[in-house]
C-alpha cells in the first residue's frame, strides 16, 4: 500500500489527479492491467473478499469509509468525491469502494500436481466476460482443479468478468497460455484423459470422469477449432430434448462440472 493504516489526509476530488488517471487506465486497458500486474476490484462484496497482501490500492468515499469504519481501521486507504468515484466505476450505480488488486496466477506446473486426479478445463477463444466469470465461479463451486485459457480469450481481469466471478477470481486457479501445444503435451505426460464438448460426440454421461480429466470448451459462436477437436481423446456431448442443438459455453461447462463432481462424491461414499 502507499498510505499508511486508516484514511489517508485529504480528500482526491479531480480524476486529474494521477493516480486517479492510472486506476481509470487500468480499468479500461488490458495492456495496462498487464504491464502493472494489478487489476480493479470494486463493490464490498468483492472488496472484502480480497486477501490482504494482494491489496495495492484502496479508494473509497466518505459515506463508504464512514459506514465500514470498523473493517477499513486496519487498510490504508485514500478518500474520493462522489464525482471521481463515479468516474472510477464500471457499473451504473457505484457502490463507494475500489480497489488495485495484484494479480497472482499459478504455472502450468504447479497447476498439473495440485492433487491427484485433477480436472481442469481448457477455454478455447472464450469472448463472453459473462461466460467466464460464471466459468471460473462454478469451477470453485465444484471443485475443479484448475482453468487454462489460451491468449485469445477475454481478459480474466476485465471488470466485466472480476465482477461476475463474486470472489472466485481470488480462489480458483487459473493459467493463461500463449497456444495449447504444450499445455496438451503436458496432459498427455500427466495421464490425463481429454475430452473435446462436440456435437458430434458420446453421451456425456456414459463416461467415468474419476480419473485425471480435461475439458475443451470452445468459442461461443464457433465452438471448438478442428485443432483442438482432433487431439481430444473423447468427444462427448451432452443430451438434449426439442430442437436444442447446443448450450453457451458457461452452460455446457456448468453441466459438464456437476457430472464430474457427481461421479467423485460417490466414489468418496
Amino acid at each position: 500500500m502507499r498510505c499508511k493504516h486508516g484514511k489517508n489526509d485529504g480528500m482526491i476530488t479531480s480524476i486529474s489527479n494521477s493516480r486517479i488517471k492510472n486506476i481509470i487506465n487500468i480499468k479500461n486497458n488490458v495492456k495496462a492491467r498487464k504491464r502493472q500486474n494489478c487489476f480493479l476490484v470494486e463493490g464490498p462484496r468483492m472488496f472484502f473478499e480480497v486477501p490482504a497482501d494482494r491489496l495495492l490500492e484502496v479508494y473509497v468515499t466518505e459515506d463508504f469509509a464512514e459506514r465500514h469504519r470498523e473493517r477499513l481501521s486496519a487498510i490504508s486507504y485514500e478518500t474520493v468525491s462522489d464525482s471521481v468515484c463515479h468516474h472510477l466505476s464500471d457499473t451504473k450505480t457505484p457502490q463507494g469502494v475500489m480497489a488495485l488488486v495484484k494479480k497472482q496466477e499459478m504455472t502450468m506446473d504447479a497447476l498439473l500436481y495440485i492433487e491427484k486426479n485433477p480436472c481442469f478445463f481448457l477455454l478455447e477463444n472464450l469472448q463472453d466476460p459473462g461466460n467466464m466469470g460464471t466459468i471460473l465461479r462454478t469451477a470453485e463451486g465444484t471443485g475443479v482443479t484448475g482453468i487454462i485459457m489460451n491468449r485469445y480469450c477475454v481478459d480474466p481481469y476485465s471488470p466485466k468478468v472480476v465482477r461476475s466471478t463474486m470472489g472466485s477470481i481470488f480462489r480458483e486457479p487459473f493459467v493463461i497460455v500463449d497456444d495449447f501445444q504444450e499445455t496438451l503435451a503436458a496432459l498427455k505426460k500427466a495421464g490425463i484423459r481429454t475430452y473435446a464438448a462436440h456435437l458430434t460426440g458420446e453421451n456425456v454421461y456414459q463416461q467415468d470422469y474419476r480419473g485425471g480429466t480435461a475439458f475443451f470448451i470452445g468459442n461461443e459462436g464457433n465452438g471448438l477449432s478442428e485443432d483442438m477437436t482432433s487431439a481430444a481423446e473423447v468427444r462427448i456431448r451432452i443430451p438434449m430434448k426439442g430442437r436444442v442443438e447446443s448450450l453457451n459455453a458457461a452452460t455446457a461447462a456448468t453441466v459438464l462440472m456437476y457430472e464430474v463432481m457427481r461421479q467423485r462424491m460417490r466414489m468418496d461414499d
